[in-house]
C-alpha cells in the first residue's frame, strides 16, 4: 500500500505549565480531506504546527510521504502549504507578488511563475485585476483566495488550512465553502483544515477528528457523530452546534 500523504505517528508535545498535546496518531491521504475540530485549547493549532514542521514534537513523528518532517529542513518544509485565519499576506506586496513570493525566491523564471500564477488563480476564481492590488484593497474572501493561490504555488503534498473562513461574513464564507471544496477535489492534495464550525467540517471533509484536552475523542463521518457520539464529551460538542445545518452531501 502507498504511503500516507502526511501522518503524525504518536506525535506528543509537552509544555512547562503541565499542559501537553498527545499521543495522537492521524494518516492522511492524497485527495483526502480531514477537518480538526474541538473547544478552544483542544490541541488543533498545536496539531497544525506540528504538520507544517514549525514545531517538534517531544515525541513520536510527522512524516510527509513516508519520510520523517526535520523542521530544520526547509526543502522538506517546502512539500506543506498553509491557509491562516484573514490570508496572512504581506501588506506592501501586491496580491501577485504574495502569491508568487517563494518560487521568485526559489529562483523560478518568469515564464513558469506566469504560467502558474494564471492556472492557480483561475482555481481560486479571482479575477486578474485583483493580482494588482494590495492586501488593504482586498475584500475578505479575495485576500483568502491569494492565500490558498500562495499555499498551492509550489505544488506541495499537504494543503493545511487553519480557520481560514472563521472571520468571513456568512454569504461571502458559504461562497468560500463552496469554492474549497471544488479546488480541494481539483488538486487532489491532503488536506487538514482547522475549524470550529462543525456544519463546515462536514461540508468540506469527510472525516472529522474530535479533540479534546489535546488528545483526540472521537474520529468519523459526521453521521458517526451525530448518532454515534463516542463519550458524553462528544454529544455536548455535537449539541452545542445549533445551527448545524449541512450542506450538499459532504
Amino acid at each position: 500500500m502507498p504511503e500516507p500523504a502526511v501522518e503524525l505517528r504518536a506525535v506528543e508535545r509537552r509544555y512547562g505549565s503541565g499542559q501537553s498535546v498527545g499521543p495522537v496518531s492521524l494518516a492522511v491521504d492524497a485527495g483526502e480531506t480531514v477537518a480538526l475540530v474541538g473547544p478552544s485549547g483542544a490541541g488543533k493549532s498545536t496539531l497544525l504546527r506540528l504538520l507544517l514542521g514549525l514545531t517538534a514534537p517531544d515525541a513520536g513523528e510527522v512524516r510527509v510521504l513516508g519520510a520523517r518532517l526535520d523542521p530544520r529542513d526547509h526543502a522538506a518544509r517546502q512539500r506543506v502549504g498553509t491557509v491562516v485565519q484573514g490570508g496572512g499576506l504581506f501588506p506592501h506586496l501586491t496580491a501577485a507578488a504574495n502569491a508568487t513570493l517563494a518560487a521568485r525566491w526559489l529562483g523560478w523564471d518568469r515564464p513558469r511563475i506566469a504560467e502558474r500564477l494564471e492556472a492557480l488563480a483561475a482555481l481560486a476564481r479571482l479575477p486578474p485585476d485583483a493580482l494588482l492590488r494590495y492586501p488593504g484593497e482586498l475584500s475578505g474572501g479575495q485576500a483568502q483566495r491569494v492565500a490558498l493561490a500562495r499555499a498551492l504555488f509550489l505544488d506541495p503534498e499537504v494543503l493545511l488550512l487553519d480557520e481560514p473562513l472563521g472571520a468571513l461574513d456568512p454569504l461571502t464564507r458559504a461562497e468560500l465553502q463552496d469554492d474549497l471544496r471544488r479546488a480541494f477535489a481539483a488538486v487532489g492534495k491532503a488536506v487538514v483544515l482547522v475549524t470550529h464550525d462543525l456544519a463546515e467540517a462536514a461540508f468540506l471533509a469527510r472525516r472529522i477528528v474530535v479533540l479534546r484536552d489535546g488528545r483526540v475523542a472521537q474520529e468519523g463521518t459526521i453521521d458517526d457523530l451525530v448518532s454515534s457520539p463516542a463519550d458524553p464529551f462528544v454529544a455536548r460538542f455535537v449539541r452545542a452546534q445549533r445551527s448545524l445545518h449541512l450542506r450538499g452531501d459532504a
